[in-house]
């Protein structure tokens, strides 16, 4: 980049800068900006680094003109400072009727640029283009995350591809890679921008070909009717290379998804199979019953049972003996991947398997009605039956609802939840006295939201009075009770409770 020798008025370096921000597609402003820093660092160094010179380009000529800068302040603090700021008092002689903070400027004559300064300046200005540069490409592509690119390999170094695409560089690290899928300089590549930042060396673009999105835009490039919104896609699990499954659903009754995913004769998944270095796909139906999406997403396999656990978030998939290998799939990877794709913890059992553990878990629920309440194998068999896995549930059902159990009356049924609430009254005694002896303070055991289950597993983490209880920190509150059922808000708000005493103190 050529630097005028001598600065005064010339149209030349309107010239440069017009040359340069077409070049690098950047303001013009932003190039005549940088000149007039490099300009007045020259200055500086012949005038003076103790003094504060400014340069400016007259937009229209070109013409320059240098200036150094005096500020008017109250006090001057660092005596090196005298050259940039003088005080009222002292600036009366100069300039008549100064103030505090005024600027004042005094015309310094032009200079030559020597080999050097010229050395300097050209230096300054390449600097600030470079950065405006940068600051332009990130501005560019900050608002292009969840894009596809297409581009041209620049180079690959220890398995990471540098990709060119227009104006911009971007990188695909060797793990946003497709696994064993090589790439030469020259090759073109299609990938999806999931980051840009900046970064000392300018704004860094990063790129995917791994990520559930990347299949995702692949399918709305395909299926115009992804693009145009009549089917969702509403969820993506992939095993790179290997596998994926992509769940979708129709917003027009009249559109079957899946099929308009596959296209005719597979011609639109076989498009993005290629792509893909021959990932299996398996289009599944989205349903908004977890049951049934979770049976859609195990695809290959047939389904005999579905049995749903809200609580901890977990499916149990009952299948035929000969049907449990095509469920998990090699490796687990089916049911891992329906698992991320559904969200849900699923887990795999066939019939037998399943047989045998509902009648363990019947004969332990009978054992424990039979002490519990006292009564024979018949009726703790009926109330098994009838679903109740609880004493606390016998307790406190209504007595008519026990009654409508076959062979029972409302007098069996009083009879039944007497006998449930008295063996959980000498339960809680129990519990009580033994966290009494442990040294568990009474106040503990009454607080509001807390259950004597929850106060067993405080004291054993060796929480046992108010004032440790006080002293929890929310988080530490859910390690030791990660089950309690309780919002951050609910424990907050009893943890605070139990500080009032402090602030009483």
């Amino acid at each position: 980049m050529a630097i005028p020798q001598v600065i005064h008025g010339s149209t030349e370096m309107l010239q440069i800068a017009d040359a340069v921000a077409r070049e690098k597609n950047i303001e013009r402003e932003t190039v005549l900006a940088a000149m007039e820093e490099a300009i007045q660092i020259a200055g500086r160094k012949k005038y003076g680094l103790e003094h504060d010179i400014r340069a400016q380009i007259d937009r229209k000529t070109g013409a320059i003109k240098l200036f150094r800068v005096i500020t008017i302040v109250e006090i001057i603090e660092n005596p090196e400072d005298e050259a940039k700021f003088l005080t009222p008092a002292q600036a009366q002689r100069k300039y008549p009727g100064a103030k505090i903070g005024d600027e004042f400027r005094d015309e310094l004559p032009p200079i030559d640029f020597g080999r050097i300064a010229a050395q300097t300046a050209k230096q300054v200005i390449v600097q600030k283009v470079r950065d405006a540069e940068r600051e332009r490409q990130y501005e560019e592509f900050k608002d292009r995350v969840g894009e596809i690119v297409n581009g041209v390999v620049k180079r690959v170094e220890y398995g990471n591809v540098t990709v060119d695409f227009g104006r911009t560089e971007a990188v695909i690290r060797r793990d946003e890679l497709i696994p064993r899928e090589t790439f030469r300089k020259d090759d073109r590549i299609r990938a999806y921008i999931y980051d840009v930042r900046r970064e000392k060396t300018g704004a860094q673009v990063f790129l995917s070909r791994v990520r559930p999105e990347f299949l995702a835009k692949l399918f709305m490039q395909e299926v115009p009717e992804i693009y145009d919104g009549v089917i969702e896609i509403k969820a993506v699990a992939r095993d790179p290379g290997s596998r994926a499954k992509i769940a979708v659903t129709s917003h027009d009754p009249s559109v079957n998804p899946v099929l308009s995913c596959v296209g005719v004769r597979g011609s639109r998944v076989q498009a993005v199979v290629s792509e893909l270095q021959g990932e299996k796909i398996d289009i599944v139906e989205y349903a908004e019953d977890p049951a049934t999406f979770v049976v859609n997403a195990l695809s290959s396999a047939e389904v005999s049972k579905v049995v749903i656990d809200e609580d901890s978030n977990r499916i149990e998939v009952v299948v035929a003996e000969d049907q449990l290998s095509l469920a998990i799939g090699r490796r687990g990877q089916n049911v891992r991947l329906a698992a991320q794709l559904t969200g849900w913890n699923i887990d795999i059992l066939t019939e037998e398997t399943e047989s045998e553990r509902r009648t363990q878990e019947f004969n332990r629920l009978s054992a424990l009605f039979i002490e519990a309440l006292n009564v024979e194998e018949v009726i703790a068999h009926l109330l098994v039956t009838e679903g109740f896995s609880s004493v606390e549930e016998v307790a406190y059902v209504p007595i008519e609802d026990l009654a409508q159990i076959e062979g029972f009356d409302e007098a069996v049924a009083g009879e039944l939840r007497q006998r449930a609430n008295d063996y959980l009254d000498q339960k809680r005694a129990d519990t009580e006295a033994k966290l009494k002896a442990d040294g568990v303070e009474d106040a503990l055991m009454k607080a509001e939201g807390l259950t004597l289950e929850m106060v067993e597993k405080l004291a054993a983490a060796g929480v046992k009075t108010m004032d440790d209880f006080a002293g929890l920190a929310t988080d530490e509150f859910f390690e030791i009770l990660p089950k309690s059922g309780l919002s951050q808000e609910d424990v907050s708000a009893m943890i605070m409770k139990a500080r009032e005493s402090w602030f009483a103190a």
